[in-house]
């Protein structure tokens, strides 16, 4: 049975369901992609630095903007000083959040060096941080790891039952190890070994590609929500499509795939977006998430080269509505 809901102290995700973060793509505007298309219960923000959001405030008020239609929403913070990660938390907390979440799983040697799924090598320091920003906090604190540094590091149990015993209030857990990276397969036993071993919520994350994968995986593991990352990146509607497969309603087991104008009407909305946000980065977005988007596209190749040329967000516009509109795409 795939639960209705998740419950994180005083805060109800409905449905059990979690948009992963990740850094260049979950902003503000992707976020209120997957609200607008529904089903997804609880949206999380990009991994942003507590350095950065101590020191500089202009630029984590990029990172950490949101809108009000956006809640429940989670602030991600990565680092390795206690002191920076409380303080970035707290104003995490004061811009009002309703969770925040510490990053234990990014593999990135960037952020591995300060923080991340390195943290996972050093489990002292991890507890001092995690006490650090419980005390500074009062709204529910939730992590998210990875299985261990490597195969012969394999902590995500001890650090589920260390974080439990801090106060973290629920578990992610990305099963695969940091070395793995993004290749292999997650190893969903992990999930299962750390639901057992703690009282918490945890969350399962991991090769869900499909609705049936995400049902799947709680029937294996126990997990008390799903986390996707990924797969929302190539489609957006998957959030929408767990829903319509686990209802109730008589027509459990089937979801509508979206139609050549569903992702016309999702493509050229989220670029309008991304333009009205006036994001420094805006055209670049728009050429990253072409080649995302366009997956189930009849001649999406054309339409990504199209893109991909394109000197101009209004250029890139036009070519979108051109492709779509032609007789032939009808």
């Amino acid at each position: 049975m795939f639960p209705a809901a998740l419950t994180i102290r005083d805060v109800v995700i409905r449905p059990a369901t979690l948009l992963a973060p990740m850094a260049g793509i979950t902003d503000t505007v992707f976020r209120r992609v997957i609200r607008g298309l529904g089903g997804c219960g609880l949206i999380m923000t990009e991994f942003t630095s507590a350095e950065c959001v101590v020191r500089d405030s202009r630029r984590s008020q990029r990172y950490l903007f949101f809108q009000d239609d956006e809640h429940p929403i989670s602030g991600q913070l990565f680092g390795a000083n206690p002191d920076s990660m409380a303080a970035a938390a707290k104003m995490v907390e004061d811009l009002g959040y309703d969770l925040v979440d510490i990053n234990l799983g990014c593999p990135a040697k960037k952020v591995v060096k300060c923080g991340g799924s390195g943290l996972l090598r050093d489990l002292t320091l991890l507890e001092n941080i995690l006490r650090a920003v419980r005390a500074a906090v009062r709204i529910p604190l939730t992590i998210k790891i990875r299985a261990g540094w490597d195969e012969k590091s394999i902590v995500a149990t001890e650090v589920a039952r260390m974080a439990e015993g801090v106060g973290i209030e629920a578990i992610a857990v990305h099963p695969r190890t940091r070395m793995q990276g993004l290749e292999g397969c997650a190893d969903w036993n992990i999930i299962r070994d750390v639901k057992q071993s703690v009282k918490i919520p945890v969350i399962g994350n991991g090769d869900i590609r499909v609705p049936e994968d995400a049902v799947r995986m709680v029937a294996e593991t126990g997990c008390d929500a799903v986390m996707i990352g990924r797969t929302a990146a190539t489609n957006p509607w998957i959030f929408r499509q767990i829903e319509q497969f686990v209802s109730s309603d008589g027509m459990r087991g089937n979801y509508d795939e979206p139609s050549e104008m569903d992702r016309y009407d999702l493509l050229s909305g989220y670029f309008r977006s991304l333009v009205a946000s006036e994001l420094p980065d805006a055209l670049g977005k728009m050429k990253q998430f072409s080649c995302w988007f366009t997956h189930g596209v009849r001649n999406g190749a054309e339409l990504r080269r199209g893109v991909h040329s394109s000197r101009s967000t209004a250029e890139v516009l036009d070519r979108v509505d051109a492709f779509f509109t032609r007789p032939a795409a009808a």
